[in-house]
């Protein structure tokens, strides 16, 4: 076999569907953040506001995360040195997870590399905890929760999304006696709209089943407490397994799982995703604690309102412009284009000529012909950068001559 012409045929396919994603090389500046320098491919450097990032409350830069991560790094060093099982457990990652099960009201937590992995890993690993399992997965579900239930060999179903109705006609064909668990999540990222948490809930007390939430986009942005879509809505208490990030809100990195006590030490036992891993750096752990701990207080519910302000002040403008914007009420702003090659063609000419980084996202991210531009508004963009973003997405749209008429939601 001639291996390079196969990897040629497999690139050229994502080039001639107008899918190739280009990564752009970009500095963040501590203190300066959304702006950022953007290191062309000509070797000039260009100055940019970023658009398309999940740090979604500027935590990435706040000084009480800064400060907690030099501490750790000057008292501990760059890496664990190892698993959590052999000598990668420091006091930060137990400080972490104490951080995690406090957010959640749960007795433990368990953190993982990345909320990609916590939920590959917990979701392969439970048929094994029960025997027979048959999983519930709505169909836009996060692509690690559908590796997740497709490796761990057991029975799937997949419901339409947020369709209770669908969900419970599928429950109501299996064996009442088999055990179950209900997979979704309180925001799909792409759309921006929400989980029916509540009605699910009532179908799996109804059915005996286990309820398992990723609240990767909702954790530190909704709650008064930062807690997620759950603590908002009072339901958190309801939910079995609750899937969070690091990266995204609390602007460092890693993911976890917060549940049980017994439930955690049984992951922790049987998930070679969480066995054979290097821990995270105690750093990163210091940062994630200090970050969760913050946004728990005033000064996090102030920022969770001004990023929401600065959602609905971008959403209000691009919908009086016409703009086929996509809104659920969530802080996520997708802006609908509809063809992989105009969605490119946008993101390139946002970059190059006005400083708007923001990447177009295409299949297999989101299904073909439902292409969009995704703006993630923060606390730390301010009005005049949204004012240039909104003209300049007017100029685009009239000079692409692409379609005004709005989306229902």
């Amino acid at each position: 076999m001639n291996y390079d012409a196969a990897l040629d045929q497999a690139i050229a396919r994502l080039h001639d569907e107008g899918r190739y994603r280009t990564f752009i090389d970009i500095e963040r500046a501590r203190g300066r953040f959304p702006q950022a320098i953007w290191n062309r491919p000509d070797g000039e450097k260009q100055e940019i506001t970023v658009w398309c990032g999940n740090d979604y409350l500027g935590m990435g830069q706040h000084p009480a995360v800064l400060s907690a991560m030099h501490e750790a790094l000057d008292a501990t060093g760059a890496g664990s040195g190892g698993t959590r099982n052999i000598s990668g457990t420091t006091v930060y990652h137990k400080r972490l997870e104490a951080e995690l099960a406090d957010l959640h009201q749960k007795e433990a937590a368990l953190v993982f590399s990345s909320a990609y992995i916590a939920n590959d890993a917990t979701l392969s690993t439970l048929p094994k905890l029960f025997p027979g399992l048959i999983i519930y997965s709505d169909e836009l579900n996060h692509a690690s929760m559908i590796e997740g239930i497709k490796r761990n060999g057991g029975a799937k179903r997949i419901f339409r999304h947020n369709d209770v109705a669908h969900l419970r006609q599928l429950i109501e064909a299996d064996d009442p006696a088999a055990p179950k668990l209900i997979a979704f999540e309180s925001i799909y990222s792409m759309d921006g709209d929400f989980g029916p948490i509540a009605a699910i809930c009532d179908l799996a007390e109804e059915f005996g089943a286990l309820t398992y939430l990723d609240e990767v986009h909702a954790v530190g942005m909704y709650g008064p407490r930062g807690g997620g879509v759950a603590e908002r809505d009072r339901l958190a208490h309801r939910i079995d397994i609750i899937n969070g990030t690091l990266g995204k809100a609390f602007g460092v990195f890693g993911g976890y799982i917060a549940a049980s006590a017994k439930m955690c030490d049984a992951i922790r036992s049987y998930a070679p995703g969480f066995i054979f891993t290097t821990s995270l750096p105690p750093s990163v752990a210091a940062g994630a604690a200090a970050s969760i701990a913050l946004l728990k207080t005033a000064e996090g519910q102030k920022l969770r309102d001004a990023q929401q302000l600065h959602a609905r002040i971008l959403k209000m403008r691009l919908k009086s412009l016409g703009m086929p914007i996509i809104d659920h009420g969530s802080h996520i702003v997708p802006v609908h284009v509809g063809h992989p090659v105009h969605c490119k063609a946008l993101s390139d000419m946002l970059l190059r000529d006005h400083g708007i980084y923001v990447q177009p996202i295409n299949f297999p991210t989101v299904p073909r012909g439902t292409e969009r531009l995704r703006f993630t508004p923060s606390p730390v963009h301010d009005l005049g950068q949204i004012d240039h973003l909104v003209r300049a997405m007017d100029r685009l749209w009239s000079h692409c001559a692409l379609n005004r008429a709005e989306l229902s939601a």
